[in-house]
Order: C-alpha cells, then sequence, then structure tokens
C-alpha cells in the first residue's frame, strides 16, 4: 500500500455538532435531530432525510446558504476530531505512506480542515472538485492525488454506499471502520463482510495492519473476534470446510447404515443452526446500495453529507 485516503464526516471528524447546528437552525430538539438521522440510517436513506421529515420539500443546499448569510454557517475544530485521528495519521506519514483526506463536505469545510494542519499530504472537499460520492468521478479524482496505482491506494470510510461499494467498483483497496451510525448499523451485513478488505473499530488500527510484518498482514485479513466466537455452521462455509463435512458425511454414512431414523432425518448443522444474519437487527433490510437513488425527489445535498 501506498496511499491512503480517508473519508471525512465519522471517519475524521464527529458529526454531533453538524446535526446539533441543523436542530438549532430548525427549532427542534438535537435528540429530535439524531432520532431522524438514526431511521433514515436503518432504512438504508441518505441521512439528511431526517432534515426533510421536519421540513417537507427542504433544499438542504438553500438551507445552508440561508444559515451562513445568518451568520450561522459552518465550525469545525480540534474538538471536532476524533481522538485518533492525529497519531494514526502521523504514524501512517513516518511509515513513508501517502495520506490524503477526501470526503464529501463544503469548501468552507475544507478550509476549517487544512486550519488544523493535520498530517495530511493533501486535504480536499468534494465541493471544492465539483463531484462526490458515491460518483465515479470522485474516486476517480481520489486516484489522481493518490500518485499510486487503484490497488496501492487504500479508501477508508464508515459509509457502505458512499465510501466502501464505490471504492472497490473503482479497483481501489477498502477499510471500513466501525464508527458513526452508518459504520456501527452496517457493520456486519453480509456486503460488507465480503467486500471489506480491512474493518477497523479505530484509526490507530491502521498502522499496524499497513505497515507491519507479513504475519500481522495475515493476522489483519483474518475474522474479527465477534465473527470467531459464532460457531462454524452458522456462516457460509469455506469450500475446504465443505469438502471435509461431505467426508465426514460419507465416512458416517458407511459406518452407520443402521442408524436410527431420526438420525438420518435429522437436519445439517448449518440448517440446524440460528444464523447470524437472521438475528442481527440491521440485516433485516439491504443495506444502502450506492446505484440506488434517494427516496426523497430532492438529492440530498453534498454539503451536508457527512
Amino acid at each position: 500500500m501506498k496511499t491512503i485516503v480517508f473519508d471525512i464526516g465519522e471517519t475524521l471528524v464527529r458529526d454531533d455538532r453538524l446535526w446539533a447546528s441543523w436542530a438549532d437552525w430548525l427549532g427542534v430538539p438535537p435528540h429530535t435531530v439524531s432520532a431522524l438521522v438514526g431511521a433514515a440510517v436503518a432504512q438504508g436513506r441518505d441521512a439528511t432525510d431526517a432534515l426533510r421529515v421536519l421540513r417537507p420539500g427542504m433544499d438542504v443546499g438553500e438551507a445552508y446558504q440561508a444559515r451562513a448569510a445568518a451568520g450561522r454557517g459552518e465550525h469545525l475544530d480540534e474538538t471536532d476530531l476524533y481522538p485518533d485521528v492525529r497519531p494514526a495519521l502521523a504514524e501512517l506519514r513516518a511509515l513513508g505512506l501517502r495520506v490524503v483526506v477526501a470526503g464529501d463536505r463544503t469548501a468552507r469545510a475544507g478550509e476549517l480542515l487544512r486550519a488544523l494542519d493535520l498530517p495530511a499530504d493533501l486535504v480536499v472537499t468534494s465541493e471544492e472538485w465539483g463531484v462526490a460520492k458515491p460518483g465515479r468521478e470522485f474516486f476517480a479524482r481520489v486516484l489522481e492525488v493518490s500518485g499510486a496505482s487503484p490497488d496501492s491506494t487504500l479508501y477508508v470510510g464508515d459509509h457502505p454506499a458512499d465510501d466502501l461499494f464505490p471504492a472497490k467498483s473503482c479497483g481501489l483497496r477498502a477499510a471500513h471502520i466501525r464508527r458513526g451510525p452508518y459504520g456501527h448499523w452496517w457493520a456486519d451485513h453480509p456486503d460488507v463482510l465480503e467486500t471489506a478488505d480491512w474493518r477497523v473499530s479505530a484509526l490507530t488500527e491502521l498502522p499496524a495492519l499497513l505497515g507491519g510484518t507479513k504475519t500481522k498482514r495475515r493476522m489483519a485479513l483474518a475474522a474479527p473476534p465477534e465473527r470467531a466466537d459464532v460457531p462454524e455452521q452458522t456462516g457460509p462455509a469455506a469450500p475446504s470446510r465443505e469438502e471435509a463435512a461431505a467426508s465426514r458425511e460419507e465416512t458416517a454414512a458407511s459406518r452407520e447404515e443402521t442408524a436410527a431414523p431420526q438420525e438420518a432425518a435429522a437436519p445439517s448443522r448449518e440448517a440446524a443452526a440460528p444464523s447470524q444474519r437472521d438475528t442481527a437487527p440491521q440485516e433485516q433490510s439491504a443495506p444502502p446500495q450506492e446505484e440506488t437513488p434517494p427516496q426523497d425527489d430532492t438529492a440530498p445535498s453534498e454539503q451536508a453529507r457527512a
């Protein structure tokens, strides 16, 4: 890996100030906006749909401009950064990796982030580029500034549809971080598990995964603790496990031809065991997909997206 590119909202920056400022502008309690954002996330919708529930037909972009004109525009400072941002980015650069910050934010957010003097080689936003996620044009720009090939460029983000899926479809490597509403809710969805090259819970895990020994890299690709605890029969079996199971069944059949009828009719372990997917609440619906347009007729503004 040569270049690491980071999403902004809920990857480097906490969005609680963002949503609280919208609550203040709309004159509703912050908890109301937070709860509606959570509902949108669980339904696989854009988080800004929460604002349109409160103000049907609201143009988020126009409202953002109105806030700025009223002196109540965007603000971002050191307290908005997650505490692992500086140490993780600094260590990645110390390993000789190029570090880029590129996400869906306003030009104003880009100015505020650069003023924080993060340990990054480049900080840029979608509004400054004139393209936004999950569009392929955005990730084409990512590759332009990466200075590396797609398979040597890693995009790190929390949002499956905006970060993980489009990055992979453009040939980049992708790491999903369990952080923020989208990151937590969709972390264990089968599509996320299948697509992500790495899954982390903190940015400080990345240096060891990407810059460590080959042994550490192999460990990074292994199943995380929460999945390792799941009995083998609950998940899709790897080919080698299927072959082993078939071999065991054939051997058992040859030795137990006179087995009791109930044993012959017993379901396989895979069929009898409850599926992790059936028990996980977030997997009752499909994750947000990059190709699915927002359910609202008004496209969400890039300025308000995390």
